[in-house]
């Protein structure tokens, strides 16, 4: 049995009951280091097989390979698996090297980065919204402009992942500038670090100021349509529903 498990943010709290029981289960825990580190006794006793950042294919290899000799594996992310993590990978590998087959294999959806930091920030994200990561390692720059262009001509909500790096210092700006060219710099946003672990940092500000904010690889940027509004410490993306008047 291979078992692709979305863990969210890390903690227990946040786990679905199939995610934590395919967990328990699995004889063999495979994933980035870090993300095996958040699981802390869910590990314990488990044949774990851990890899840095870069190994992704290494250790999806592994996770096949051990399935197909028997074992009851659970591949480990962050968030969803089938959101910027390991299932397509898994399912292309299996297709390459079990094409009849015969492995048991399952996606277990987790909480995502995009909907733990709209929680946090309130309901930014309540009509249509995309969902772009800002990292050109897998995807060229100019794919990326093209589609955060497209969000931004439609008035999308847009959550950018993975905004800023040591080595991308410029991206986010850019991003911004081209989001900035459909809706005003006062169009709010939310920037969110950590969402649901320890360290936790939630920051309301404007589309204008985000350049500007200390953001990171760990951070979570929402940037509000035209729609969007600011009401005490929340976002408030309205859905269109008709109040009446008084209430």
């Amino acid at each position: 049995m291979l078992s692709v498990v979305g863990i969210g943010p890390g903690g227990r709290a946040h786990m679905t009951l199939r995610a934590l029981g395919a967990l328990e289960s699995a004889e063999v825990l495979v994933g980035y280091t870090k993300y095996i580190g958040l699981l802390g006794d869910l590990a314990s006793g488990k044949e774990v097989v851990a890899t840095g950042m870069t190994r992704e294919t290494e250790r999806c290899r592994a996770a096949v390979e051990a399935a197909l000799a028997g074992r009851r594996v659970a591949v480990v992310c962050t968030g969803d698996p089938g959101v910027y993590a390991m299932a397509g990978l898994v399912l292309e590998l299996l297709e390459r090297l079990d094409p009849e087959g015969t492995v048991p294999v399952e996606v277990v959806p987790g909480v995502t980065a995009v909907s733990a930091a709209a929680s946090l920030l309130g309901a930014p994200l309540m009509t249509d919204f995309a969902v772009v990561s800002l990292s050109d390692l897998l995807t060229p720059w100019d794919a990326i402009e093209r589609r955060l262009e497209a969000a931004a001509a439609a008035d999308f909500v847009v959550a950018l992942y993975n905004p800023r790096s040591r080595k991308r210092v410029r991206h986010l700006e850019r991003a911004c500038e081209i989001l900035a060219a459909h809706r005003g710099p006062d169009t709010p946003a939310g920037i969110v670090r950590h969402a649901l672990r320890p360290g936790q940092e939630v920051r309301l500000t404007t589309l204008g100021r985000v350049p500007r904010e200390p953001v990171d690889m760990m951070s979570v940027v929402i940037v509000g349509n035209r729609s969007t509004r600011r009401w005490r410490d929340w976002l408030i993306t309205p859905r269109g529903y008709e109040l009446e008047r008084g209430t």
